[in-house]
This record gives C-alpha cells, sequence and structure tokens, in this order.
C-alpha cells in the first residue's frame, strides 16, 4: 500500500496473502518486541517497527484487495493481529485499529473518492466511532463538531475516522478528515496500553465532503467482497479477541521463562504442585477461548461464503466469544502477576503486559452490557431484536 500513489489501483497490485505477511511477521516479532519498554515510556510505536509494518502491508489487511490491500479473511486477520499483540500488545492494538478504520473506507467509500483516499502515500486511518459528534448538512458535505476520545494509532495514521449523527436525518455516518485538520489533545496518561498513543481530539465545524463519509450501519460495501457486509460491530471480536489471544499467550511464557530460571532457588514454583495445576488451568483457558472464538468464525466464514447474512444467534455468539476470551486473559493476568512475585511488581515485560491487559478490558465490546444481552438471546428472550454495535435493540 505504501506504493498507490506511483501505481494503478489494481487486483494485481494487491497486498501480500496470508501466508505471505505471517512469514514476514515473523521475521519481525523480535524487532517489535524489543520497542515494546519503548513504546510504553513514549506513547507511541517506535518509527522503525511501524516502517516495517507499512513496508510489510501488515497496515492494509482489511483493506479491498481491488485498492491494494489484502482484504484477508476474519481467521486469517486474527492470526495477523494474534502475532503483533504477542510480540507487543500496543502495537497489535495499533494495527488492527489502524487496519478496521482504513478497511471500511475503502469498502463503504464510492469508488472514486476510494481510490482518491487510497492514493495517499502510507495511508493509515484512526480515530472513534463510538461516541457520534454533530454533522450539520451543507452543499456538497457536512460541518462536523464535537470531542472525542480514544483516537488509537492516530500518531501513526494520514487520516482521521470519526463518528457523527447527521442532523437532518439522525443517521450516524463515519467521517474521514485529513490529521492536519485536527486539534488533538496529548493526554493519554493510563494505566496500560500506553503505547497506542490513544489521545482525544476534537473539531468545530469543519466541511467534510459527502463523498468522504459513509452511513456508520453499512453492510454492502461498494469495493469488495463478503469480509464487509457483516458489519463494523462483528469486527471487534477479530480485533480485541485476537488482541487478547496474543497477550495471554505471551503472558504464560514469559511466567514459564521466569520459573524456569529459578528453579534451582528454595520454594521455587517449579516444584510448588499447586503452581503445576493453576498453570495448567491457565493453560486451558487461553486454548479454549481461542477454540471457541475460532470456531464461531469458522461457521462466520461458512455463512459468508454462502452468500447468507449473519444470523442474530451467530452475532451473539461472536460478542460473547470475545467477552470469554477477554475476561479469561483478565484471569491468567491476575495468576500470572501473583506467581511473578517482586519480578512482576517492578518495571519489566511482566508488569507492563499486566498493565496492558487491563487497558484492553475497559474497551466497550466486552462491557457487562454485552454478556446481558447476549444472555438474554441465548436464553429465547430476545424474539425480533437485532444487535446495533455493541447493543441488542
Amino acid at each position: 500500500m505504501t506504493e498507490l500513489a506511483e501505481r494503478p489501483l489494481t487486483v494485481e497490485n494487491a497486498g501480500p496473502t496470508a501466508d505471505e505477511l505471517l512469514a514476514t511477521l515473523s521475521g519481525l516479532t523480535d524487532l517489535v518486541s524489543s520497542h515494546g519498554a519503548q513504546n510504553d515510556l513514549e506513547g507511541r510505536i517506535a518509527e522503525p517497527v511501524m516502517d516495517a509494518l507499512f513496508a510489510a502491508g501488515a497496515i492494509g489487511v482489511l483493506a479491498p484487495r481491488a485498492l491494494g490491500g489484502s482484504e484477508l479473511r476474519p481467521r486469517q486477520l486474527m492470526d495477523v493481529y494474534r502475532t503483533l499483540s504477542e510480540a507487543d500488545p500496543s502495537t497489535g492494538w495499533v494495527t488492527m485499529a489502524l487496519n478496521l478504520s482504513t478497511g471500511l473506507a475503502g469498502a463503504f467509500f464510492e469508488r472514486d473518492a476510494a481510490e482518491e483516499l487510497f492514493a495517499t502515500p502510507r495511508l493509515g486511518i484512526a480515530g472513534q466511532g463510538t461516541r457520534a459528534g454533530r454533522a450539520e448538512p451543507v452543499d456538497g458535505g457536512y460541518l462536523v463538531s464535537g470531542e472525542w476520545s480514544f483516537a488509537s494509532g492516530i500518531k501513526h495514521a494520514t487520516h482521521l475516522h470519526t463518528a457523527a449523527v447527521d442532523t437532518a436525518t439522525g443517521i450516524t455516518r463515519f467521517f474521514i478528515i485529513p490529521v492536519d485538520q485536527v486539534e488533538f489533545t496529548d493526554n493519554w496518561n493510563v494505566l496500560g496500553l500506553r503505547g497506542t498513543g490513544s489521545i482525544d481530539y476534537r473539531l468545530d465545524g469543519l466541511f467534510v465532503r459527502k463523498d468522504f463519509s459513509y452511513p456508520s450501519l453499512s453492510t454492502e460495501p461498494v469495493t469488495g467482497g463478503s469480509l464487509y457486509r457483516i458489519g463494523i460491530g462483528n469486527f471487534a471480536s477479530i480485533n480485541h479477541g485476537a488482541w487478547a489471544l496474543g497477550i495471554g499467550r505471551r503472558l504464560l511464557d514469559e511466567l514459564a521463562a521466569l520459573v524456569r530460571a529459578k528453579a534451582s532457588r528454595p520454594n521455587s514454583n517449579a516444584d510448588n504442585p499447586a503452581f503445576h495445576e493453576q498453570f495448567a488451568d491457565a493453560e486451558l483457558k487461553l486454548r479454549s477461548a481461542h477454540a471457541l472464538l475460532y470456531d464461531v468464525w469458522e461457521e462466520i466464514e461458512a455463512s459468508m461464503d454462502a452468500g447468507d447474512r449473519m444470523s442474530v444467534r451467530l452475532e451473539t455468539l461472536n460478542r460473547a466469544a470475545l467477552c470469554n476470551a477477554t475476561w479469561r486473559l483478565d484471569e491468567i493476568a491476575g495468576f500470572v502477576f501473583r506467581s511473578g512475585g517482586s519480578d512482576a511488581l517492578r518495571a519489566g515485560t511482566l508488569q507492563r503486559l499486566y498493565r496492558d491487559v487491563h487497558g484492553g478490558t475497559q474497551h466497550i465490546s466486552s462491557s457487562p452490557i454485552i454478556l446481558q444481552s447476549a444472555g438474554r438471546q441465548l436464553a429465547g428472550l430476545a424474539e425480533g431484536q437485532k444487535w446495533v454495535h455493541f447493543k441488542l435493540v
């Protein structure tokens, strides 16, 4: 995607396949991991890491192939995000955030506007889509105003993606805006996921062309295939579920390495049957969360391939599987922190990972209302209701 300004936008110039990209990323994990502490301190992903991700095509895995992206399938996307999140949770988070906004703009923009947008060198779009501002219709577009938080990845983006309600129709739209037109507040003073740089921003009557926006509930792509018909709310488990699986794997591997390194010390966990039992339980929680999430997406992919709309039951299982992955991760992180002793308490990898987990658990996609709604639907108590973003209505 980094060369789109110099080449035609055709399927022949699509991004790497899943196998090609994962092979490249396997060679980048040491680089990504080595900058984790620096990312945490500086509140952004290190430039050598971002350079490598853009060069590899990792910031384009959700974009339509016809626009130079890879348009990977859901489980392939999860493989990418899981791999990067295991190496560094903030890098994995930024990668999936940039990909979501970039990919959906490519799918739902009218083709001329999409080609104009995707001609941007090193295109990356970040921003907020859950709290809507105001969009006042004017000739040729909208005047967009509001204040938003959690613009993950914005320090590495060329454009902003933000939600605002059309004041004439009541319809929420997503607007794509060059970052040099946005007012930012560098206030990302948080417990975890510091490297994501998810700062606040505001707009005050900024004009945005209508063709640089699209309805937030769009499910019929202008460009691209069935991947984009699942709706934006269903991408949450691809993104945040894969993130949870990646950081969970890293936590258990770091703890196992620590215990082995201290095996010769008196009263080591290496000789503690209770620790062995708890480690096995944590491993099973991680693997069962992985199996459920991937199993649900295998069923969703089969439905997509058959040309069917995702059923409300599948949407429910998808959201519940994400909650399961998130809260099993929370349990795993607690076990790792307790077992890590002073190594987890002091500044270092275990402490940073533990803090990152508790940044990720605060995301709206794993909030209690999700499981409450899911339970109502699974029990047959939500007849006639459907999912709109993160709740049944």
